[in-house]
């Protein structure tokens, strides 16, 4: 959701948290909504839902977007086990959120 309807400002988040080795640096840091960041906390790991297998979370620098992620109308859909795990470790589909997405799709605003 863009920052025209995300009352939250963005935070600054360490991709690789601290205690995992990552340094406070331009390259280690990306924007992030406060409900994705407080879900995702210092875990640069989650289980995949489809194997059951500690994979990593999505690398916003590293990684191309649409090869891990696609839009299914207001949900995110994983592709790859690192596309699914970041949905899940991050809540991205939480219903709440969802219910939003759908609002923003029947006023032509979610461009997902």
């Amino acid at each position: 959701m863009g920052a025209a309807f995300y009352k939250s400002p963005f935070q600054i988040d360490h991709i690789i948290a601290r205690q995992h080795g990552g340094e406070s640096s331009v390259e280690n840091f990306a924007f992030s909504c406060y409900h994705c960041n407080t879900h995702k906390g210092p875990n640069v790991t989650g289980l995949d839902p489809g194997t059951g297998e500690v994979v990593r979370l999505f690398h916003p620098r590293n990684d191309l977007w649409a090869e891990h992620f696609e839009w299914s109308g207001a949900r995110l859909v994983g592709l790859t086990a690192v596309g699914r795990v970041t949905i899940g470790v991050l809540a991205i589909n939480d219903p709440d959120y969802v219910a939003v997405r759908l609002a923003l799709i029947d006023e032509g605003a979610f461009l997902g």
